[in-house]
């Protein structure tokens, strides 16, 4: 095999020609500011509605409710601490998961450093957060929810819409870190109710560097970049055009082919494992039995260093969820979370799938790990 096999899409994805060629205008072309009002500006101003309106598209929402920012990690930088810091006179209690991205858990942390309470939410086996231990983690100085949409490693889907209801019946803002779903699942915000989204667009063949903020209307963050009046004056800076449009085009082709590109996923992940249960009975799958992101796949291989594996599994770009450094094993907190025995966390690798994985693919992958198995 000359060509690398490609299968750590969750990592970030290539950039789509499409995309590409619809960025490439407003590098030389089309290069004025936004805020100036002549002709120049006039047409980047005009790729920005554009880009902004397919992503509300992607997203169901308006408009509006759309602030372009730096990428997923600025995006749940603002809302969580966009909204703790506006609404601090309301209460100072926050409640997440532990198995959130660091983007997440960092912010949270730096949150307890400034008067803020956080509860960070356990999951069962299968890496989910139970509706009835969320409920009973809500307190009257409650304000806000942030669980991820999908776990980044395992995949596992959170139950939004249920634990939405239920943070709403008790007065509480969600959010929800959805740069592992959108463009792989429906991620329909009036569908699961939620306030505030985070969305990164690497994670759908776009370009790194930009990201969005779903705000739902009404809901009021402080600002985290001051200076003049851009994004609705929500976030300081000229706009980045180039990767606007990007992440516009790259909504559009994600919203066109979601549901061929959630078979074409669910076709490579299911023929991955169902010849990883028929060659290595002893492996598990990791959320095997909830539903989870269609092009995922968590496995974990007992008695075995991911990292070594990876190694010898050349040609083959994967993931992994453990790593062993002299005489301690680094374990990530979501296996951790897991309750994933250790002997299994330190052999765990995530494979995961994309638009241009195919079954030649996964059968020279199976193979390889054959060979080095057996």
């Amino acid at each position: 095999m000359n060509t690398p096999i490609y299968l750590d899409y969750n990592a970030t994805t290539p950039i789509l020609k499409e995309v590409a060629d619809a960025m490439k205008p407003y590098l030389y072309e089309h290069f004025g500011n936004p805020s100036s009002s002549h002709i120049y500006g006039q047409k980047t101003k005009s790729a920005i509605d554009i880009a902004r309106n397919q992503v509300a598209k992607l997203l169901n929402c308006s408009s509006n409710e759309i602030i372009f920012t730096s990428g997923g990690s600025e995006s749940n930088n603002y809302a969580i601490k966009g909204y703790a810091f506006a609404n601090k006179h309301r209460g100072n209690h926050i409640i997440t998961s532990s198995i959130e991205h660091p983007a997440v858990l960092e912010v949270c942390g730096f949150l307890e450093t400034k008067g803020f309470e956080v509860t960070y939410l356990p999951v069962d086996k299968n890496g989910r957060v139970e509706e009835a231990i969320f409920e009973k983690a809500i307190k009257p100085n409650t304000i806000l929810a942030t669980i991820m949409h999908a776990n980044n490693e395992v995949g596992v889907i959170q139950p939004i819409k249920q634990l939405v209801e239920i943070a709403h019946r008790n007065g509480v803002i969600f959010h929800t870190d959805a740069a592992q779903s959108v463009g792989k699942i429906e991620t329909d915000v009036q569908e699961m109710g939620i306030d505030m989204m985070s969305v990164a667009a690497h994670k759908f063949y776009g370009p790194k560097g930009i990201g969005v903020l779903f705000i739902k209307d009404g809901i009021k963050l402080e600002k985290l970049i001051h200076g003049a009046n851009h994004e609705r004056n929500l976030r300081a800076g000229t706009e980045n055009i180039i990767e606007i449009v990007g992440i516009g085009k790259a909504a559009e082709i994600a919203n066109n082919n979601l549901q061929s590109n959630m078979k074409h996923y669910a076709d490579m992940r299911d023929l991955f494992e169902s010849s990883i249960k028929e060659k290595f009975p002893s492996i598990i799958i990791n959320g095997e039995n909830v539903q989870r992101l269609p092009n995922t796949s968590s496995i974990s291989i007992p008695n075995v260093e991911a990292n070594t594996l990876l190694d010898k599994l050349d040609g083959i770009a994967a993931s992994a969820g453990a790593a062993c450094h002299s005489e301690t094993i680094n374990v990530s907190t979501v296996l951790e979370a897991m309750k994933i025995p250790i002997k299994y966390a330190m052999g765990t690798i995530r494979f995961s799938v994309g638009v241009f994985t195919k079954n030649e693919d996964i059968r020279f992958v199976i193979d390889t790990l054959n060979n080095e198995l057996m």
